[in-house]
């Protein structure tokens, strides 16, 4: 009877669980992301309680402040400027006013002998075609970042609904969040020094990504856009937030963007411009990763590129932007969760061999 009674009660707690997963997960992305900022700011938390003479209320209102003044209003503002920019630009292709094609003709028509070969030997020698699917791409994106520019518009109650969760749950998450992490240890059926390790590595790999990924790709982005826009190439801000973008993903990064924006130079002539481009992208923005990683991150763990590529891009894939912390907190704990495995049965054969 009494093996009974515990699967029952352990299937009710299965069910709850899941009920309980599933009216939240509409807000989803708002709980991802106030946990996010909660476990990364939680060591300025900490300062600013102890300046406080240990008063947890004003500590946790003081962090969400200073969070939404350098972290979430600038994004917020970016984020706008970047959609009417998108917006700017599709209307210019739809209308003509930029024409695309006449661009890419330019550029051939100025490509060495050499380079000409190239494009020959990799099939590419048919210009129109290859015009006609860089023009429709392009064309796609713009479309596409305009409609979500005007879904933003259409979605403003879910934005705020949203944006007013992610401070509300942030400020909680602060003032009791030790209590909270006790809570979740205790229930947790592990040994202690499992438990220390699964938290230890997951609020590692949080504030890794955030620190030494994201903060280095939007440093890069913005190098690389403050870049274009000196040298005058259309789009300035749009390209810095693509470049930002590719620069989360290793061994590809922001040179996807860079690079080709630099061949285009030269091949049209704009040879000063070109130079320059490709100088800055080698010297400044390829080479920023390698100071601040090491100063943002110090010795926290840090996973294999290949594994952080795969796990990023599958994350993006399944939760969308939100992918770009899931994949590789996912990918870390299943690392962390096979090491203790192995370190168990190595302690188990250890025993035995003793015994």
């Amino acid at each position: 009877m009494r093996g009974l009674e515990e699967k029952s009660f352990l299937l009710l707690l299965v069910a709850v669980s899941l009920a309980f997963t599933w009216i939240l997960w509409p807000l989803s992305g708002a709980i991802l992301w106030g946990t996010i900022f909660a476990i990364v700011f939680a060591p300025l938390y900490r300062r600013l309680l102890r300046s406080t003479r240990q008063r947890p209320n004003i500590a946790a209102l003081t962090t969400v402040t200073i969070i939404l003044l350098i972290v979430i209003l600038p994004l917020t503002v970016i984020g706008a400027l970047v959609l009417r920019e998108a917006s700017g630009i599709y209307r210019k292709i739809h209308s003509g006013e930029l024409d695309l094609k006449h661009l890419f003709r330019k550029a051939s028509d100025a490509l060495p002998a050499w380079a000409s070969g190239l494009l020959n030997h990799f099939g590419l020698n048919d210009l129109g075609a290859v015009q006609e699917r860089l023009t429709a791409e392009l064309a796609k994106g713009s479309q596409f970042l305009a409609a979500q520019a005007i879904n933003v518009g259409q979605n403003t109650f879910d934005f705020i609904v949203s944006f007013l969760v992610v401070l509300y749950l942030l400020f909680f998450l602060l003032r009791d969040g030790e209590a909270l992490t006790m809570q979740i240890r205790e229930a947790i059926p592990l040994r202690a020094d499992q438990q220390r390790a699964l938290f230890s590595r997951f609020t590692t790999v949080i504030r890794a990504t955030v620190k030494g990924n994201i903060v280095v790709a939007a440093v890069q982005g913005a190098l690389g856009g403050i870049i274009f826009f000196l040298l005058g190439i259309q789009g300035s801000l749009l390209w810095g937030v693509v470049m930002a973008i590719l620069s989360l993903l290793p061994a590809i990064g922001a040179a996807l963007i860079w690079v080709p924006a630099s061949l285009y130079l030269l091949a049209t002539g704009a040879v000063w411009q070109g130079v320059a481009l490709m100088a800055y992208g080698v010297a400044v923005i390829s080479t920023v990763d390698n100071f601040l990683r090491p100063f943002l991150v110090g010795n926290e763990t840090k996973m294999p590129d290949y594994l952080v590529l795969v796990s990023t891009l599958g994350g993006i894939g399944i939760f969308g932007i939100n992918g770009l912390v899931i994949g590789p907190v996912i990918a870390a704990m299943f690392i962390a969760a096979w090491d203790l495995f192995s370190a168990s049965r190595r302690e188990a054969q250890n025993d035995r061999s003793a015994g």
